[in-house]
């Protein structure tokens, strides 16, 4: 049976995933400002997507970007980040590169809102 067709996306929903990607490129510069080293954009898995690899004196920082409207929603996007998603796409990256797998790895979430400085929350959580 051929795959369905999918629905084609509002244009709410073509203008929140702009403004997203904008925002991970925005943090991919940020990021490489503070002397990362950009390994991956938008890593697809099965499991999910990794918005950012990075790497900065050999820890691997698995990032994930939260663009908002307000600044006063940080809490309420770090509360959504589904962290388990997260940890399963990145243990599906470190087997596909196995050179990785030794290296001290961390969980990162990169804040943006307009009008404001990106806010780098470096450890955001762990992968237990």
């Amino acid at each position: 049976m051929p795959p369905s067709p999918s629905k084609p996306k509002s244009l709410r929903r073509l203008q929140a995933e702009l403004f997203g990607r904008r925002g991970e490129d925005l943090a991919a510069w940020y990021l490489q400002a503070k002397l990362y080293r950009i390994v991956a954009r938008r890593f697809k898995t099965p499991l999910g997507e990794i918005d950012l690899i990075a790497e900065r004196f050999g820890v691997l920082a698995f990032v994930e970007v939260k663009t908002r409207q307000r600044r006063e929603d940080e809490l309420d996007a770090l509360l959504h980040v589904n962290r388990q998603r997260l940890v399963r796409a990145a243990q599906f990256y470190l087997t596909r590169n196995p050179k990785l797998v030794e290296r001290p790895m961390r969980f990162d979430v990169i804040f943006l809102a307009p009008f404001s400085w990106p806010r780098h929350v470096r450890n955001a959580f762990d992968a237990s």
